[in-house]
């Protein structure tokens, strides 16, 4: 790659054009300006908004609207056609199959990945009271909880962070379950009433990480990104989506995984991962927890313990 230092370029970032996904960008943007300045190249940025699937239907429940890639298509499609340079995207957004073409360029430091508690009187799950009316978009997310609290009344709820939170007093709901992720990029966290341990509810593919994707051949944009990679991010996530990819599961099917590092020696790091795969209605919850230092493997080791267990079957009847 060009170690040429009088690089002049302006490069166009493509998001979408909710508060969370312009804040972040604009987050990915500021960094990359320090490391083009780091670099003595003279890069300028500019912000294109595109208007995703997931962002037209606001009326429908994400397992409802089906499909793979709602928040990326269009992004992925200016991409391609030149319109943009890359995309900042939510990771847990991002199909574990890129287009031909396209590439990961980059995974940033991950900020926290659990879920959260958004409630009225500010206490945690053990808190709510029987009953209580709780609001999610995830089927991930409803499926742990009613396994962990079945009187919960669990209930669709779309829209961004703001709205759903709105929807506290202007809808009556006890609670609304929230990525903390979300929260922290928008400088939100004392709007956080409680996080939810991962014991109870494993978080998404990806969560609290970004994908910042790109063109192959452009070695230009991809050498810029390569210097904001976290390398400890990348293998988690990595070992996250091996395990997304075996199980060919998409945000509208009940899957969940964390991968951390345990340890790092001469040989690389030692991963940890756990996956999650349940029935709607939460009744059946499988988990499986293995460690290995090869991120895909670790996700396919992950993954095939689970289809053992009956993972596949569950996923069959729901469509996964």
């Amino acid at each position: 790659m060009s170690s040429n230092n009088n690089r002049q370029r302006v490069i166009v970032v493509g998001t979408r054009q909710s508060a969370l996904a312009l804040t972040q960008t604009g987050q990915v943007i500021d960094e990359l300006k320090r490391i083009s300045e780091r670099q003595g190249w003279n890069y300028t940025f500019e912000i294109r908004k595109i208007v995703t699937k997931g962002d037209r239907i606001l009326d429908v429940t994400l397992s409802k609207v089906g499909g793979k890639g709602l928040f990326v298509k269009e992004i992925e499609q200016a991409l391609l056609d030149g319109e943009i340079d890359l995309a900042v995207h939510s990771m847990k957004d991002m199909p574990y199959e890129l287009p031909e073409g396209l590439m990961n360029g980059a995974t940033p430091k991950r900020v926290n990945p659990l879920d959260c508690l958004v409630t009225r009187d500010g206490g945690g799950l053990d808190k709510l009271p029987k009953g209580a009316r709780v609001g999610t978009s995830s089927l991930r997310r409803s499926c742990q909880l009613k396994n962990a609290r079945p009187d919960l009344k669990l209930e669709s709820i779309r829209g961004n962070i703001d709205s759903r939170i709105r929807k506290l007093e202007t809808e009556g709901f006890d609670a609304v379950v929230l990525a903390a992720a979300g929260l922290t990029r928008m400088g939100w966290e004392d709007r956080i009433s409680a996080l939810i341990p991962e014991d109870v509810c494993i978080p998404a593919v990806g969560q609290g990480s970004l994908g910042i994707e790109c063109r192959e051949n452009d070695e230009e944009v991809r050498e810029l990104l390569q210097l904001l990679n976290d390398k400890e991010t990348e293998l988690a996530v990595r070992a996250e989506r091996s395990f997304l990819g075996t199980l060919q599961g998409g945000c509208q099917v009940p899957i969940g995984a964390y991968a951390t590092i345990v340890s790092q020696g001469e040989e690389g790091a030692l991963l940890e991962l756990t996956g999650m795969v349940g029935s709607p209605d939460g009744e059946t919850l499988l988990k499986e927890r293995k460690q290995g230092k090869d991120p895909e493997s670790l996700g396919r080791a992950v993954a095939e313990a689970l289809i053992a267990s009956g993972a596949d079957r569950i996923l069959a009847e729901i469509g996964g």
